[in-house]
């Protein structure tokens, strides 16, 4: 058996010579970005990659995956130089540039799902204090009001620290493609509620929005409750008080037991103690401020193996840190996906807006979301 550290010293040698190697094929990678630049050549030939990779595949003999694997990334980073090189993604630039860098505060219609008391619109007033919610009963009824002038913004929940993404809200994100412009976190401590003539013992019935009964789902389980759908948390508090059933309760802030005079039968009963709602503030028009740190992305893939891994590599390779990635089906596209990502970083530096640039080129159905904090 060989010694350790002999086999270290021969990776040593040979990781000097891969290294000089890379950087001459770099070299070579920056002379056809200038080629294509003088001549107007597209950046991406997927049918050139394609024969590479499959020859590189084929030599590798029984490391074929993995030499597929590196050559993957190293064209990924090739044609990143070449974007940088023939200033890819103009329309991209544009949209940043274009750019509102502060945030309104006064006089603004904030639409909010649901009714007063609601999650929704706690949010809404914690990011915007001076505003007037106007309430809608669907999420996708907020998106209207936004598209149509009715409100400057909509405030919406994206994903909860307990029961995860809200499917239907990052639905309706890509479908209408609004700019994202504020996020705030909204720590929730759920009550349970019942008329006046009830207690604890009295309830057999818990109603609540879908996302609120599975935060609290281990004590309504332990409890041998009946969960009770509604579509927003303080609409379910409003009906146990229009109902007057003392054996049916609302999972509801304590500002909505307190605007429908419910009586507050159990408070922070919620499956975690640090039960945190992500709300975004969605726009039609993009507003970026200089100390934003979070950018929202949308985008498909072309059908090729190892694309989403090539992809994700390049957030990588720039330092990037991921926070989130969501997929959700394409309506009417069998088996075809939109992926939905959410990473640290600001576009007024280069090397992020030159990344996203390059992807705005080469993936379809992109779309920047924002840039926000």
């Amino acid at each position: 058996m060989r010694d350790l550290a002999d086999i270290r010293k021969e990776i040593d040698g040979i990781d000097k010579e891969l290294i000089e190697l890379f950087k001459k094929r770099m070299d070579c990678a920056k002379a056809v970005g200038e080629y294509k630049k003088a001549n107007n050549v597209p950046i991406l030939n997927q049918k050139r990659e394609d024969e590479i990779l499959d020859e590189v595949q084929k030599k590798g003999g029984e490391y074929g995956h993995y030499a597929r694997l590196l050559y993957a990334n190293i064209m990924e980073l090739s044609r990143a130089l070449q974007h940088n090189i023939v200033g890819s993604g103009e329309a991209m630039r544009r949209t940043i540039t274009e750019a509102v860098k502060v945030l309104p505060e006064k006089n603004l219609k904030i639409a909010c799902q649901g009714i007063k008391g609601a999650n929704s619109h706690e949010a809404a007033t914690e990011i915007f204090p001076l505003c007037q919610p106007v309430f809608y009963k669907k999420w996708s009824d907020v998106f209207a009001a936004v598209d149509k002038g009715e409100a400057d913004f909509g405030v919406l929940p994206v994903e909860n620290s307990t029961a995860g993404s809200v499917s239907d809200v990052y639905d309706l994100i890509l479908k209408n493609r609004f700019y994202i412009v504020r996020e705030k976190q909204l720590k929730i401590n759920h009550c349970l509620c019942g008329i006046k003539q009830s207690s604890l013992e009295d309830i057999e019935q818990v109603w609540s929005h879908p996302q609120a009964l599975s935060q609290c789902s281990e004590f309504i389980a332990e409890n041998n409750m009946k969960a009770v759908p509604c579509s927003n948390t303080a609409v379910a508090a409003k009906e146990i008080f229009e109902e007057k059933r003392i054996n049916c309760a609302a999972i509801c802030s304590e500002s909505a037991a307190e605007e429908y005079g419910l009586k507050i039968l159990k408070r922070d009963f919620q499956n975690s103690k640090g039960n945190t709602t992500r709300f975004i503030v969605i726009s039609k028009k993009l507003y970026i401020p200089e100390n934003a740190d979070k950018i929202s992305l949308c985008f498909s893939l072309p059908h090729v193996t190892g694309s989403l891994y090539t992809v994700l590599c390049r957030f990588n390779s720039s330092g990037l840190n991921l926070t989130k990635i969501e997929s959700r089906p394409m309506p009417d596209h069998k088996f075809e996906y939109l992926f939905y990502l959410d990473f640290t970083g600001n576009v007024y530096n280069d090397d992020v807006l030159n990344l996203l640039c390059a992807l705005s080129e080469e993936l379809p159905e992109f779309s920047f979301l924002g840039n926000y904090c």
